[in-house]
């Protein structure tokens, strides 16, 4: 346990030492960024129920427990010599911010143009991709009178998937963000697709939402 607490200490006066604090890339809240607009432009088809791994209770014995407690109490203390060497306020936390102009108009957009896209997307003529687009899947699926129009609706999606990714980066300060950014997207795109939507596995292959 003493080893542990060195340990801490060591990296403590560590970040002690460095000038600059780097700001990473907030993974979770890009997620919760992109779940929220993408349920807003996929209205009442979103899925919102998303499945959680529910986590085992563990029991402990009194040897366990008692580690467990005596290693708590020299990780809280490490987390204190941390935050006195470098106070909270001083540590960036940064945050998505998914409110500026150009992003609400663009999520607007995109939110009208769900209606005219939904009868392509369940009759399989479109799917989501990999990238965070959308592609024209079958294009048999399109009576032939409507395929230009749907192509431009596809193009037209498309380009405002695209700034919405770039804005978002933008937007927050962070233009090398955008593919990290487009990563989360296209990930929730698909695990919020309705059943009967289709989209691109990893490997480009189609599948269907289930």
């Amino acid at each position: 346990m003493l080893r542990s607490f060195f340990g801490y200490l060591l990296i403590a006066l560590s970040l002690a030492a460095c000038v600059t604090i780097n700001i990473y890339f907030p993974a979770a809240a890009a997620e919760e960024a992109a779940r929220v607009i993408v349920r807003d432009v996929l209205g009442d088809e979103a899925n919102p129920d998303q499945p959680q791994e529910s986590q085992p209770e563990t029991k402990l014995d009194d040897d366990q427990s008692f580690y467990q407690f005596n290693t708590t109490k020299l990780t809280s203390a490490a987390e204190a010599i941390v935050n006195f060497v470098i106070p909270p306020a001083h540590a960036e936390q940064p945050n998505i911010d998914i409110s500026s102009p150009s992003i609400r108009k663009l999520r607007a957009s995109m939110s009208k143009r769900q209606a005219r896209l939904t009868g392509f997307y369940r009759s399989g003529a479109l799917g989501f991709t990999n990238k965070g687009l959308i592609k024209i899947r079958d294009l048999k699926k399109i009576p032939l009178k409507d395929r230009n129009r749907v192509k431009k609706l596809v193009a037209d999606e498309n380009g405002d998937r695209n700034s919405l990714y770039t804005e978002i980066a933008r937007a927050n300060g962070h233009p090398e963000w955008e593919q990290s950014i487009r990563d989360i997207f296209a990930r929730v795109w698909i695990e919020e697709a309705p059943k009967g939507y289709w989209y691109q596995n990893s490997k480009g292959k189609w599948q269907r939402s289930e």
